[in-house]
Protein backbone atom coordinates (compact mmCIF):
# COMPACT_ATOMS: atom_id res chain seq x y z
CA UNK A 1 0.00 0.00 0.00
CA UNK A 2 2.74 2.70 1.12
CA UNK A 3 4.90 1.37 -2.02
CA UNK A 4 1.52 2.61 -4.09
CA UNK A 5 0.84 5.41 -2.43
CA UNK A 6 4.48 6.41 -3.56
CA UNK A 7 4.32 5.55 -6.85
CA UNK A 8 0.29 7.96 -7.42
CA UNK A 9 2.95 10.62 -5.48
CA UNK A 10 5.30 10.52 -8.24
CA UNK A 11 3.19 10.10 -11.60
CA UNK A 12 1.42 12.85 -9.99
CA UNK A 13 4.88 14.92 -9.63
CA UNK A 14 5.52 13.77 -13.15
CA UNK A 15 2.43 14.97 -14.39
CA UNK A 16 2.65 18.68 -12.74
CA UNK A 17 6.34 19.02 -14.43
CA UNK A 18 5.00 18.25 -17.74
CA UNK A 19 1.89 20.57 -17.36
CA UNK A 20 3.61 23.34 -15.86
CA UNK A 21 6.29 22.95 -18.84
CA UNK A 22 4.17 23.23 -21.54
CA UNK A 23 2.20 25.99 -20.09
CA UNK A 24 5.16 27.72 -19.56
CA UNK A 25 6.35 27.28 -23.33
CA UNK A 26 3.47 28.28 -24.83
CA UNK A 27 2.68 31.02 -22.41
CA UNK A 28 6.40 32.53 -22.93
CA UNK A 29 5.09 34.31 -25.98
CA UNK A 30 1.29 35.18 -25.42
CA UNK A 31 1.66 35.88 -21.79
CA UNK A 32 1.96 39.58 -20.38
CA UNK A 33 3.01 41.61 -21.82
CA UNK A 34 0.13 40.70 -24.19
CA UNK A 35 -3.18 40.98 -22.56
CA UNK A 36 -6.25 38.78 -23.48
CA UNK A 37 -9.58 40.68 -24.54
CA UNK A 38 -11.60 41.60 -21.80
CA UNK A 39 -14.79 39.88 -21.37
CA UNK A 40 -16.24 43.16 -21.05
CA UNK A 41 -14.67 44.77 -24.14
CA UNK A 42 -16.15 44.26 -27.67
CA UNK A 43 -13.88 43.61 -30.31
CA UNK A 44 -14.67 46.31 -32.95
CA UNK A 45 -13.39 45.57 -36.46
CA UNK A 46 -13.93 47.41 -39.42
CA UNK A 47 -12.53 47.98 -43.07
CA UNK A 48 -10.09 50.42 -43.01
CA UNK A 49 -10.60 54.38 -44.64
CA UNK A 50 -7.20 55.72 -44.91
CA UNK A 51 -6.95 53.86 -48.47
CA UNK A 52 -9.13 52.45 -51.22
CA UNK A 53 -9.60 48.93 -50.78
CA UNK A 54 -7.35 46.98 -52.36
CA UNK A 55 -8.48 43.65 -54.01
CA UNK A 56 -6.16 41.01 -53.34
CA UNK A 57 -6.94 37.94 -55.68
CA UNK A 58 -7.18 35.21 -53.82
CA UNK A 59 -5.87 32.66 -57.14
CA UNK A 60 -2.77 33.89 -57.28
CA UNK A 61 -1.65 32.28 -54.24
CA UNK A 62 -1.96 28.54 -53.25
CA UNK A 63 -0.45 26.26 -50.28
CA UNK A 64 1.88 23.96 -51.16
CA UNK A 65 1.48 20.20 -50.61
CA UNK A 66 2.36 19.38 -46.62
CA UNK A 67 6.00 17.55 -48.25
CA UNK A 68 6.35 20.76 -49.07
CA UNK A 69 5.49 22.95 -46.74
CA UNK A 70 7.95 20.86 -44.24
CA UNK A 71 11.32 21.21 -46.77
CA UNK A 72 10.36 24.70 -47.12
CA UNK A 73 10.13 26.08 -43.90
CA UNK A 74 12.23 26.08 -41.01
CA UNK A 75 10.93 23.61 -37.72
CA UNK A 76 9.57 27.21 -35.86
CA UNK A 77 7.87 28.52 -38.77
CA UNK A 78 5.97 25.22 -39.01
CA UNK A 79 5.53 24.85 -35.57
CA UNK A 80 4.32 28.42 -35.76
CA UNK A 81 2.53 28.21 -39.22
CA UNK A 82 1.55 24.05 -38.85
CA UNK A 83 0.67 23.88 -35.20
CA UNK A 84 -0.55 27.42 -33.91
CA UNK A 85 3.02 27.76 -31.81
CA UNK A 86 4.44 30.79 -30.74
CA UNK A 87 7.67 32.31 -31.13
CA UNK A 88 9.59 33.78 -28.24
CA UNK A 89 9.70 37.52 -27.69
CA UNK A 90 12.40 40.16 -28.67
CA UNK A 91 14.01 36.67 -30.32
CA UNK A 92 12.26 36.92 -33.72
CA UNK A 93 13.26 38.68 -36.91
CA UNK A 94 10.72 41.18 -37.28
CA UNK A 95 10.01 42.94 -33.77
CA UNK A 96 12.03 45.91 -34.37
CA UNK A 97 11.78 46.56 -37.90
CA UNK A 98 11.33 49.62 -39.18
CA UNK A 99 12.30 49.26 -42.80
CA UNK A 100 9.37 50.22 -45.50
CA UNK A 101 7.68 47.44 -47.47
CA UNK A 102 5.10 44.60 -47.00
CA UNK A 103 4.48 41.44 -45.17
CA UNK A 104 3.64 38.29 -46.58
CA UNK A 105 2.64 34.81 -45.33
CA UNK A 106 5.55 32.62 -45.23
CA UNK A 107 3.95 30.00 -46.60
CA UNK A 108 1.96 31.10 -49.99
CA UNK A 109 3.68 34.44 -50.17
CA UNK A 110 0.05 36.29 -50.29
CA UNK A 111 0.56 39.68 -48.79
CA UNK A 112 -0.90 40.78 -45.33
CA UNK A 113 0.31 43.69 -43.89
CA UNK A 114 1.93 47.02 -44.72
CA UNK A 115 4.93 48.38 -42.63
CA UNK A 116 3.53 51.28 -42.36
CA UNK A 117 0.45 50.08 -40.26
CA UNK A 118 3.57 48.25 -37.44
CA UNK A 119 3.98 50.04 -34.26
CA UNK A 120 6.80 49.10 -31.23
CA UNK A 121 4.68 47.67 -29.18
CA UNK A 122 6.88 46.98 -26.52
CA UNK A 123 5.79 43.15 -26.71
CA UNK A 124 8.66 41.78 -28.48
CA UNK A 125 6.46 40.41 -31.28
CA UNK A 126 4.96 42.62 -34.50
CA UNK A 127 2.45 44.04 -34.28
CA UNK A 128 0.15 46.08 -36.40
CA UNK A 129 -3.08 48.42 -36.21
CA UNK A 130 -4.57 46.45 -39.45
CA UNK A 131 -4.13 44.34 -42.29
CA UNK A 132 -3.43 45.56 -45.76
CA UNK A 133 -7.62 44.43 -46.05
CA UNK A 134 -9.60 42.11 -43.81
CA UNK A 135 -10.28 40.08 -46.95
CA UNK A 136 -6.68 37.96 -46.51
CA UNK A 137 -7.11 36.83 -42.70
CA UNK A 138 -9.39 34.69 -41.19
CA UNK A 139 -10.44 34.88 -37.40
CA UNK A 140 -10.80 31.84 -34.62
CA UNK A 141 -11.50 31.36 -31.38
CA UNK A 142 -8.78 30.31 -29.09
CA UNK A 143 -9.32 28.52 -25.57
CA UNK A 144 -6.14 27.34 -25.08
CA UNK A 145 -3.86 28.37 -21.78
CA UNK A 146 -7.51 29.12 -19.89
CA UNK A 147 -8.37 32.97 -22.00
CA UNK A 148 -10.47 33.04 -24.93
CA UNK A 149 -8.68 34.84 -27.33
CA UNK A 150 -8.99 35.59 -30.77
CA UNK A 151 -6.72 33.83 -33.10
CA UNK A 152 -5.25 35.01 -36.57
CA UNK A 153 -4.95 32.74 -39.84
CA UNK A 154 -3.96 33.88 -43.39
CA UNK A 155 -6.56 33.45 -45.77
CA UNK A 156 -5.15 31.00 -48.47
CA UNK A 157 -2.42 29.40 -46.52
CA UNK A 158 -4.70 28.92 -43.51
CA UNK A 159 -1.64 29.64 -41.63
CA UNK A 160 -1.68 30.74 -38.25
CA UNK A 161 0.11 33.63 -37.71
CA UNK A 162 -0.63 35.12 -33.74
CA UNK A 163 -3.78 37.16 -32.39
CA UNK A 164 -5.54 40.15 -32.07
CA UNK A 165 -5.93 42.02 -29.19
CA UNK A 166 -7.99 45.29 -28.16
CA UNK A 167 -5.02 47.21 -26.66
CA UNK A 168 -3.55 48.98 -29.48
CA UNK A 169 -3.38 52.54 -30.26
CA UNK A 170 -6.74 54.50 -29.58
CA UNK A 171 -6.05 56.77 -32.83
CA UNK A 172 -5.58 53.82 -34.57
CA UNK A 173 -8.70 52.15 -33.93
CA UNK A 174 -7.50 50.01 -30.59
CA UNK A 175 -6.21 46.66 -32.25
CA UNK A 176 -3.54 45.55 -31.80
CA UNK A 177 -2.30 42.44 -34.23
CA UNK A 178 0.05 40.96 -32.62
CA UNK A 179 2.13 38.05 -35.03
CA UNK A 180 4.77 36.08 -35.37
CA UNK A 181 8.14 36.96 -37.46
CA UNK A 182 8.22 33.20 -37.94
CA UNK A 183 4.95 33.20 -39.42
CA UNK A 184 5.60 36.55 -42.13
CA UNK A 185 7.92 37.13 -44.63
CA UNK A 186 9.29 40.85 -45.35
CA UNK A 187 9.86 41.94 -48.88
CA UNK A 188 11.53 45.34 -48.63
CA UNK A 189 9.83 47.81 -50.76
CA UNK A 190 12.70 48.08 -53.51
CA UNK A 191 12.36 44.43 -54.05
CA UNK A 192 8.10 44.66 -54.31
CA UNK A 193 7.58 45.69 -58.03
CA UNK A 194 10.40 42.81 -58.71
CA UNK A 195 8.50 40.07 -56.91
CA UNK A 196 5.49 40.65 -58.25
CA UNK A 197 3.82 43.38 -55.57
CA UNK A 198 4.13 46.67 -57.89
CA UNK A 199 0.25 47.16 -57.23
CA UNK A 200 0.64 47.45 -53.70
CA UNK A 201 3.61 49.78 -54.17
CA UNK A 202 1.22 53.15 -54.84
CA UNK A 203 -0.92 52.60 -51.90
CA UNK A 204 2.46 51.67 -49.73
CA UNK A 205 3.84 55.39 -50.87
CA UNK A 206 0.42 56.89 -49.70
CA UNK A 207 0.35 55.39 -46.39
CA UNK A 208 4.22 56.28 -45.75
CA UNK A 209 3.32 59.79 -46.89
CA UNK A 210 0.44 60.39 -44.51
Amino acid sequence: MKRNYWLILLIFIIFVIVFVYNISDNASSDAPPMTETSDNEEMTIGEREDIEKIIIDPSKYTKPDESVIKEKLTPLQYKVTQDEGTERAYDNAYYDNKDLGIYVDIVTNEPLFFSTDQYTSGTGWPSFTKPINLDVITFHEDDSLFAMRTAIKSRVGNSHLGHVFTDGPVDEGGLRYCMNSAALKFIPYNEMDGLGYGDLMAPLDQLNSN
